[in-house]
C-alpha cells in the first residue's frame, strides 16, 4: 500500500472518530440545556435523516466530482455543524447538519478505494477501512467520555476563559473541531483521481426511479430479502442499544454519562471479535444458518435487566456485540453478492444504507416514543429484546431453508 492510501484511511479515522465522539458531547450539552430524555434519541434521528431522504442522489454526488473533494466538501459540512452546535444553535439542529455531511461523506470514502486502487488491493483496502472505522467507534465513545468528564474538564473551562466556552460539554464539542480540522487537512492531501464514472442524469426524477426500481428489485429477490431485513434490523438494533446501555448503565451501575459513554465501546468490540469468527467460519453458502444466533442475542439482551455490577456487564456487552457480528457480516456478504448480480455494487449499497437508517429512524422513534412516556429502562429493554429475537425467529421461519444457489 502506497502513502495515498494512508492518507485516505486516515482521513476517515479522524471524521468517524469526531462523528462519535460528538454524539456523547451533544447528549450532553441537551443534559446542561435540562432538556427532556426523548430528545437523546430525536439527536440521532436528526443525525441519520440525511442519508434518508438524500439516499437517491450522494451516489451521484460523489461519482460527480474526485472523490477526494467530495470527501473535503463533506468533512467542511460536518466542522459547520459542529461549530453551528459550539456558537448556540441548538443541538438538534446542529447534528443534523453533521449528518448532511456524513451522508454525502459515506460514498465517496468507499467509492475512492475502487477508483484509486488494483483490484487486487480491495479486500485488504476495505478490511483496512472497516477495522479503523471500529476502532473509530471504540476511541470516539473512549474520547467522548473523557472529553465530558466534569472532574478533568471542569477545571480547565475555569481556568481557560475561552470566548463561547461555558461548560465542560462546549470544551468537547471545541475539541471536536479541531479533530474535524485535522480530517479536513489530510482531505486536502488525498490523492487526485480521475472520475470514473459520471452519473447517467443529474435529474432528481431520474435517480429517484432508479433508486426506486433498485429498491423493490433487491426485496422481491429471496435471499436479498432476508439479507437486506437483517442486516436492517442489526444497525436499527445497533443505535438504539447505544442509547439503552447510557440509560441502563445510569440506573443499574449508577454511572454518569461519561463513564456510560465509555461502557459503550465494548459492544463495538464485540462486534468487531464476532466479524472475525464469521469470516473464518461462515461461508457465503451457508449464510441464512447464522439467522439463529439473531434470535438468541435479543434473549442475552435480556440478561441486562439482573445485572448490577461492571464487570459482568462488560462481559454481557462484549458477547452481544458478538453475536451481532457474527451473525450480520455473513448476512452483509450475502447482500453485495445479490445486489451485485442483479444492479450493481454502488446502487445496492445506496439501497441497503437507505433501508438500514430508516430502520435506525424508526427504531429510536420506538425508543423516544417509550422514554417520553416515562416508562422505565428495564421495560424498554424487554420490549426490545423481545423485538429483535421475535422478528428474527419470524425470518429464520420464512427464509431458513432458501438457498444461495
Amino acid at each position: 500500500m502506497n502513502l495515498g492510501f494512508y492518507i485516505i484511511l486516515a482521513a476517515q479515522f479522524l471524521s468517524a472518530l469526531a462523528d462519535n465522539a460528538l454524539l456523547f458531547a451533544a447528549i450532553a450539552l441537551l443534559m446542561d440545556l435540562s432538556s427532556p430524555a426523548w430528545h437523546t434519541p430525536v439527536l440521532q434521528q436528526s443525525f441519520i435523516i440525511s442519508y434518508i431522504v438524500l439516499a437517491p442522489f450522494v451516489g451521484a454526488f460523489a461519482d460527480s466530482l474526485p472523490k477526494g473533494r467530495v470527501m473535503f466538501i463533506s468533512n467542511i459540512i460536518k466542522l459547520i455543524g459542529c461549530v453551528a452546535m459550539l456558537i448556540g444553535i441548538h443541538p438538534l439542529l446542529a447534528y443534523g447538519l453533521v449528518g448532511l455531511g456524513a451522508a454525502a461523506y459515506s460514498p465517496a470514502k468507499y467509492g475512492i478505494l475502487a477508483e484509486y486502487l488494483p483490484p487486487d488491493q480491495l479486500v485488504k483496502a476495505n478490511g483496512w477501512m472497516e477495522g479503523l472505522t471500529v476502532a473509530a467507534i471504540v476511541l470516539g465513545a473512549i474520547v467522548g467520555g473523557i472529553l465530558i468528564n466534569p472532574t478533568l474538564a471542569a477545571p480547565l473551562v475555569q481556568t481557560l476563559d475561552i470566548p463561547l466556552i461555558d461548560s465542560v460539554a462546549e470544551l468537547a464539542i471545541a475539541v471536536i473541531v479541531l479533530i474535524y480540522i485535522a480530517a479536513a487537512i489530510f482531505n486536502l492531501y488525498i490523492p487526485y483521481v480521475a472520475i470514473d464514472h459520471k452519473p447517467l442524469s443529474r435529474n432528481p426524477v431520474f435517480l429517484t426511479r432508479d433508486f426506486w426500481h433498485c429498491f423493490r428489485l433487491l426485496w422481491k429477490d429471496p435471499l436479498g430479502q432476508v439479507s437486506l431485513a437483517v442486516t436492517t434490523l442489526f444497525w436499527g438494533a445497533g443505535a438504539t442499544l447505544r442509547l439503552v446501555v447510557l440509560a441502563w448503565a445510569a440506573v443499574a451501575l449508577h454511572y454518569d454519562i461519561s463513564a456510560a459513554a465509555k461502557l459503550t465501546a465494548w459492544v463495538a468490540i464485540g462486534i468487531a471479535l464476532g466479524s472475525v469468527l464469521a469470516a473464518k467460519y461462515i461461508q457465503l453458502e451457508r449464510a441464512v444458518k447464522v439467522l439463529p444466533v439473531g434470535i438468541a442475542m435479543g434473549v442475552v439482551v435480556l440478561l441486562m435487566i439482573p445485572v448490577t455490577n461492571s464487570v459482568p456487564a462488560i462481559f454481557l456487552l462484549i458477547v452481544i456485540g458478538a453475536m451481532g457480528g457474527f451473525f450480520v457480516v455473513p448476512m452483509n456478504a450475502l447482500l453485495q453478492h445479490r445486489g451485485h448480480l442483479l444492479m450493481g455494487a454502488g446502487r445496492s449499497i445506496a439501497v441497503q444504507n437507505f433501508n438500514e437508517n430508516l430502520s435506525i429512524f424508526a427504531m429510536l422513534g420506538l425508543y423516544a416514543l417509550m422514554e417520553g412516556l416515562e416508562l422505565h429502562i428495564y421495560f424498554i429493554i424487554l420490549v426490545f429484546g423481545l423485538l429483535l429475537s421475535g422478528i428474527m425467529a419470524a425470518l429464520y421461519k420464512k427464509h431458513g431453508h432458501d438457498r444461495y444457489l
